[in-house]
């Protein structure tokens, strides 16, 4: 998924109604997976939240209507539109979220289980779903967020994002757990999970791709979606740390 925060946080109103449990500043847990949405009408799913993911009220006034509430995810600083009736589902958070910071030594041991996770998601029936991090439905960066997730390794939302994270790398580099960025010359649209022996596991949409998680290949082009990916290659990436959200450590 290439760019969902445009105006994920941009409608202004003015209907003091709130919901969920505080305001404010505050720090909340999930308690069960939530939908975050791109719009206070709760239109377009930007990303989803599973339960225990920490999240806080948007400080900006204003940002409260019926039916809605303006939240950041602390582990990203993502932000979306929840429903009142999830609001009320969440608990005060008694420690507030802290990134462990992890380096490259510490990150590379665990890319094997980054691995197995997306080839574990791809065992299960899904589906590309745009806006999906919880599975078993997920868009592109998400399957990439949480897998690495599953591990500890935090990464940005979307796939512009995680390309600006990484450590750019020539394509003969190439080292099972880098990334692989798709898209224009001007902007990232498509991320996937590099395998090694020139194959990557990537969650792609209907429209070019094969709606849900699948294997393709940056070296045999026979197939044609692996031929139109190359097309479209921008760079690899490589984790070199993992996320730490802005004013946190």
């Amino acid at each position: 998924m290439s760019d969902r925060l445009g105006s994920a946080m941009t409608t202004s109103t003015t209907t003091s109604t709130t919901a969920g449990p505080g305001s404010g500043g505050a720090e909340y847990i999930c308690g069960q997976p939530l939908n975050l949405y791109k719009t206070p009408t709760l239109e377009g799913l930007v990303t989803q939240a599973a339960a225990g993911r920490h999240l806080r009220w948007a400080p900006s006034p204003g940002q409260a209507i019926a039916g809605a509430r303006a939240v950041i995810l602390c582990e990203d600083d993502y932000p979306g539109w929840i429903s009142a009736a999830d609001g009320e589902t969440l608990r005060p958070a008694t420690t507030l979220y802290q990134p462990t910071p992890l380096d490259r030594q510490a990150i590379a041991p665990r890319l094997p289980q980054v691995i197995a996770f997306a080839h574990q998601a791809m065992a299960t029936p899904n589906t590309y779903l745009w806006g999906g991090t919880v599975g078993p439905n997920y868009d592109c960066s998400g399957l990439m967020q949480t897998a690495f997730a599953a591990v500890g390794i935090r990464l940005p939302r979307d796939s512009y994002q995680q390309e600006a994270f990484t450590e750019a790398i020539a394509w003969e580099n190439l080292e099972p757990g880098d990334l692989i960025f798709f898209g224009t010359p001007e902007r990232t649209q498509h991320v996937a999970l590099y395998l090694g022996q020139g194959r990557y596991i990537h969650s792609s949409g209907i429209d070019q791709g094969r709606n849900g998680i699948g294997l393709d290949s940056i070296t045999d082009l026979t197939d044609p979606i692996s031929a139109a990916y190359h097309r479209q290659r921008r760079r690899p990436g490589r984790v070199m740390t993992s996320y730490c959200p802005r004013g946190a450590l």
